[in-house]
C-alpha cells in the first residue's frame, strides 16, 4: 500500500497531477479542494495517497490532508459510489462542507455535485452520518497564482467534474480573464451549483 508521497510536482493537468518521487513518476487523481493548494510545478509537494487495485489497473489518488483521505475513503464504502463520484464530491465540497451537510442532513447540497442524484444523495447522508471525523480543521486559504493557461485549466478542471462543454463555456465567459486558477474553479462551481 502507498500511503503517502513526496516528491517535484511535474505536471498538472486536472483532476490528474504527476508526481515525481526519486525518479519515478506517480500519476495521482485528485479532487479540486487538493488541487487548489498545489505549489507551481518543479516545487516539492508532499500528499497522503490511496490506490485502488482493480482488474483494469492500479489507481493512485492524492489529497493534501489526511481529513480528506479520510472522507474519500468513506465515500467508496457507500453502495454505488465509486471513486470518480467521490473525487467529484470532494471537489464540489470541503471536507468541513461536506461534514456540515452531513449534520444537517441537506440532500440539495449533493445533488448539485455531478452524478449524485436524490436517492443516492439520501443514502449517502444516511450512511456517513456517524462516520465522518467530529472536528475537522478548517481550509487552508492559499492560492495559485494566475497563469497564461489559467483558463483552460479551469476549462479542463469543470470538464473533468462532470459539467458539459456547454454548462463550462457558460461559466467562463462570468470570470474575469486575468482570475487564478483556484479562485476560477471555485467561482465557476459557485455559480453552476446555482443553475
Amino acid at each position: 500500500m502507498i500511503g503517502r508521497l513526496r516528491g517535484t510536482l511535474v505536471e498538472k493537468n486536472p483532476p490528474q497531477i504527476t508526481l515525481d518521487v526519486g525518479g519515478v513518476g506517480y500519476e495521482l487523481e485528485v479532487p479540486m479542494s487538493t488541487f487548489y493548494h498545489l505549489p507551481a510545478n518543479g516545487q516539492t509537494v508532499q500528499l497522503h495517497t490511496h490506490l485502488a487495485v482493480r482488474e483494469d489497473g492500479h489507481f493512485l489518488y492524492g489529497f493534501a490532508t489526511e481529513d480528506e483521505r479520510v472522507a474519500f475513503r468513506q465515500l467508496l464504502k457507500i453502495s454505488g459510489i465509486g471513486a470518480r463520484t467521490a473525487l467529484a464530491v470532494l471537489s464540489g465540497l470541503s471536507v468541513t462542507e461536506l461534514a456540515q451537510v452531513v449534520a444537517s442532513q441537506e440532500p440539495g447540497r449533493l445533488t448539485k455535485v455531478p452524478g449524485i442524484g436524490k436517492k443516492t444523495a439520501e443514502r449517502l447522508l444516511l450512511e456517513l452520518r456517524d462516520k465522518l471525523p467530529k472536528a475537522l480543521p478548517a481550509a487552508h486559504a492559499t492560492t495559485i497564482a494566475a497563469a497564461p493557461g489559467a483558463q483552460s485549466d479551469i476549462a479542463n478542471a469543470l470538464l473533468a467534474l462532470g459539467y458539459n462543454e456547454k454548462e463550462a463555456q457558460a461559466a467562463m465567459k462570468t470570470l474575469p480573464a486575468d482570475i487564478g486558477v483556484s479562485e476560477g474553479i471555485r467561482a465557476a462551481l459557485k455559480l453552476l451549483s446555482k443553475v
